[in-house]
Formats: C-alpha cells, sequence, structure tokens
C-alpha cells in the first residue's frame, strides 16, 4: 500500500511521525518515529491495538510489514543505507542489506521485495532473498516513487520513466522484462498505485488535478477522474479498495476524494427524463465540437464521495478498507493520528468521521460527539456492503514454521505449503521461513550484513546478478 516517509536522510516529516503505511490488503498500519516503530491492527474501529513495538532502531523513517505476518522491514536515518528484516514476534533478524545509496522506498509482496534507490531498483527474491534483477540508470527518482502489484502471480512493478514527463515503466518482476510504457500525464509523476489484482495502474501527476487509470499489462486508459480546478495540489496518497470498486487520493488539502470505478458500457444511453438531464445531454454532444482539451474537461468524472479532514498541509496517508463488514476510509496523519470515516457505497456523499485514534502513547481515542445524535443506519445497509471473510483458501506457497531446515538453511523446494501457513494463532502467512539467514551463501556463521552491488550491465542472468550481490564474507555493521 501507499506509504509516507520522511525525505532523504537527513531530511523529516513535520509532526510527530517520520513515516506511516498500511499493509498490503489494509488490515495493519506501521508507523516510526524518532524512537523505534509499532504496528496496528485494524480489525476494529473503537479499538487501535498494538500488535508490536520496537525501540531497538532509532529515528525510523521506513517500515514496512508484509501483510499481517511477523515479518516487518525497517530502515533508519542512522544507517539510511542499511535494511533490515525481521522476525518480531521471534525478535530475531532475518537479515540485513546495504547499498550504494540511501534507500527511498521499499515495496513487498509474497513473492518480490522491491528497494527504491534515487538511480537504480533492486528486486529481490523474498523467499531466499537473492538478487534477482538490478534496473539501472532509471530517471532521477528523488522520493522513490514505485509500485509493486500486492498480487504475487504476476508482480508488476511501475515507476517513472521520465524527468519531465508523467511516463510509467511497467515491469514485470516475473519474468524480469519490460512490458510497456504508459504516456499518463503531461506533468511529471507524484503518485502511482496498482489494484490488488494487478489488473489496473492508477497514476497523478504533480499537479494533481487529474487522476487517471489504466489497465494492465496493455496500457489502455480506462477511466479519468478530476479532482478539481480551483488549484494545483501535492497528491500524497493513491489506493484502490480491495474490490476494486473505489479509488481513493489524499492531498495536502483537506479533503480526500473517492471515485467509483463504474463498470465500462458502451450501450446507447437512455433519453434524458428531466430537464436537467437534457441539457447535460446538450453539453455532452456539444463537447464533440469543442476543443481537446476542453471536451476532456466536460467528460472527466468528478468524485463520489469526500472525507473532510480539519488540518491541511500535513503529510497523510488515506486508505479503503472493510472494518466489521463496514466500508471505512482510514488517513494517517503525520500528527500521529488516525482517522476513522465511514463510506456509504451506495449514494456516496461525504463520510462520516466516525473515531479519532492517537498513534502515540497509550492509543488513546476520541469519538466524533456529533455522530451519537445520529440516527443508526439502516439494516440493509450492512447487508448490501457485507463481504465474504477476507481470509479465502489461498494457493500461494510459502514456508512452513519449521520445514525441517536448521538455522542458516534455505528450506527446500519441496518444504513449501501448497496453502497459507500459520505461524501462531494469527492466521499470520509470510513466505520467508522464521528463522532464514544469508549466511548459507558464505561458508558457516551466524547472518550478517550483506552489500548489494549494482551490476555493471543490466544484462546480466539471474545466476550472475546472484552472484554479484554479495561481497567476500559479511560486511562490518556500521557500513
Amino acid at each position: 500500500m501507499e506509504a509516507v516517509a520522511a525525505d532523504s536522510p537527513p531530511g523529516r516529516v513535520e509532526g510527530a511521525l517520520s513515516c506511516f503505511s498500511f499493509n498490503q490488503d489494509c488490515t495493519s498500519l506501521a508507523i516510526g518515529t524518532k524512537a523505534g516503530y509499532k504496528l496496528f491492527s485494524l480489525s476494529s474501529v473503537e479499538q487501535l491495538d498494538q500488535v508490536h513495538g520496537s525501540n531497538e532502531i532509532p529515528d525510523v523513517y521506513i517500515v514496512e510489514r508484509l501483510f499481517s505476518s511477523s515479518l516487518v522491514v525497517v530502515v533508519s536515518h542512522t544507517k539510511p543505507r542499511q535494511m533490515n528484516v525481521y522476525h518480531f514476534k521471534k525478535g530475531t533478524e532475518i537479515c540485513n542489506y546495504s547499498y550504494s545509496s540511501n534507500i527511498l522506498s521499499i515495496r513487498l509482496n509474497r513473492q518480490r521485495l522491491l528497494v527504491c534507490l534515487e538511480e537504480s531498483i533492486y528486486i529481490h527474491n523474498i523467499k531466499d532473498m537473492k538478487l534477482l534483477k538490478t534496473i539501472l540508470d532509471i530517471p532521477a527518482n528523488p522520493t522513490g516513487l514505485c509500485a509493486l502489484s500486492i498480487n504475487h502471480s504476476n508482480s508488476y512493478v511501475a515507476y517513472p520513466g521520465s524527468l519531465t514527463t508523467g511516463e510509467i515503466v511497467l515491469y514485470d518482476g516475473h519474468s524480469l522484462k519490460t512490458v510497456c510504457t504508459i504516456a499518463a500525464h503531461e506533468g511529471t509523476l507524484a503518485a502511482i498505485a496498482f489494484n490488488a489484482s494487478g489488473s489496473k495502474l492508477a497514476s497523478a501527476s504533480e499537479k494533481g488535478t487529474v487522476i487517471r487509470v489504466f489497465s494492465v499489462p496493455d496500457g489502455q486508459k480506462l477511466y479519468e477522474f478530476r479532482r478539481g480546478m480551483k488549484r494545483y495540489v501535492t497528491i500524497s496518497s493513491l489506493v484502490f479498495s480491495m474490490d476494486s470498486q473505489f479509488l481513493c487520493a489524499s492531498s495536502n488539502t483537506e479533503t480526500v476524494h473517492i471515485f467509483k470505478l463504474e463498470h465500462l458500457n458502451n450501450s446507447r444511453p437512455e433519453e434524458p427524463s428531466t430537464w436537467s438531464g437534457y441539457v447535460g445531454k446538450v453539453f455532452m454532444a456539444a463537447s464533440n465540437y469543442l476543443p481537446a482539451q476542453v471536451s476532456d474537461m466536460m467528460n472527466q468524472d468528478r468524485a463520489f464521495a469526500t472525507g473532510r479532514l480539519s488540518f491541511s498541509g500535513q503529510r497523510n496517508i488515506c486508505t479503503l478498507s472493510t472494518i466489521q463488514k463496514l466500508p471505512r476510509l482510514l488517513v494517517a496523519s503525520s500528527d500521529g493520528h488516525l482517522y476513522i470515516y465511514n463510506l456509504d457505497p451506495q449514494d456516496g456523499g461525504e463520510c462520516v468521521l466516525i473515531k479519532t485514534h492517537s498513534l502515540l502513547g497509550s492509543g488513546t481515542s476520541e469519538e466524533n460527539k456529533e455522530n451519537d445524535l445520529r440516527p443508526s443506519l439502516p439494516q440493509s445497509y450492512a447487508a448490501t456492503v457485507a463481504r465474504p471473510s477476507a481470509a479465502a483458501v489461498s494457493t500461494v506457497p510459502g514456508y512452513s514454521e519449521d520445514g525441517g531446515a536448521l538455522r542458516g538453511e534455505v528450506i527446500p523446494e519441496h518444504e513449501f505449503a501448497t496453502g497459507p501457513v500459520c505461524l501462531d494463532d494469527e492466521n499470520e502467512f509470510p513466505p520467508l521461513g522464521a528463522e532464514f539467514s544469508l549466511s548459507s551463501w558464505h561458508a558457516g556463521g551466524a547472518a550478517g550484513g550483506h552489500r548489494v552491488v549494482a551490476s555493471e550491465q543490466n544484462s546480466k542472468t539471474d545466476s550472475e546478478s546472484t552472484q554479484s550481490c554479495c561481497e567476500e564474507g559479511p560486511t562490518a555493521a556500521g557500513m
């Protein structure tokens, strides 16, 4: 999911939090502070449960959790070139890697782990952390903008392809080949995001006025939404709902916009039955004779729903999640609060703020008192939006808890499970062995730090890339 982190070190996000990110299926929130990091469960509106907290690594500016597993990736300002991978429930470090420059962002799914630097992207196989590919000589990407499909069956990667225009490069994380380039915007990119299945890609430019959705992998434009015309804004978060019915965008303004992805219908529209409908039809017909830019503006869809924030100018991220069988809009801000809104999936309109949680201290929360007087939602609303449990049977291969492997050994292929693997009673499902380390790449020893060295040529085979990703022996911890 979309994450907000500090600027490249030694930059900081103004506010109590240095970074914050929702996990891939929007069931968990991770935050980083000067003291360390925390993980929260998002299973309840009324209560915000802290799953884990650590002060062992200070000044965290990147923290990413793999779904609801115990695997968490952390980067600190104290070592901005080093990525640390932990099994937080066992309190053990799985591995750490160092790179040639500061790490700007990290994306992961159950098959791939991406590390984005300003001028290169490293693609690791998350099962054994081998370096599969180094994408070199990409246009300067100072914000680390990139996206990875959470659908492990395709693992598409998207990143900016130009310094001056909104070109997107679509890359296949499995075949390790470029799929296509998409001319998404005239201006440079500010946000990109895949939907859960990896079949759609949304983008916004630095102007922040228009949001477009493209099909994957062919790159055809499917939807175009207008966030606003009055002013340019900075889009800080762009995310699909898990069912791909909605697209949510937050910015440095006080409004969060939610767009509805209606089914494309090429059938002839019905005759308007009202005067306003007739006028609308006239305008649509007239748009065929107007300049292309004006015509496009008239045909752009507006927000289906909005969420009003009590602040503007603060960094924030948003997501759409089903909590307690109802659709919710969640917004986390750099001042250390999580805001939860009700979303009406039928009629849209303004989302109602129902809860505000503090992400710092004792996890206090306060309810929106105005909503105490609001009538309860009709029963049909809950019945309409209730969906089957997200804990559906999966066929994703993963590691068993022990797999019969010793510490430091790669679990063999035949030990992969054919379905979800439970590490404990919380139905966790990480694809890494709980005590896997990279020491198997060297003769003996515990898992040490490893430096990833960019290949001289981008056309190396997987085996060549793997051999070049480590220097002889573990590197020093202060690397």
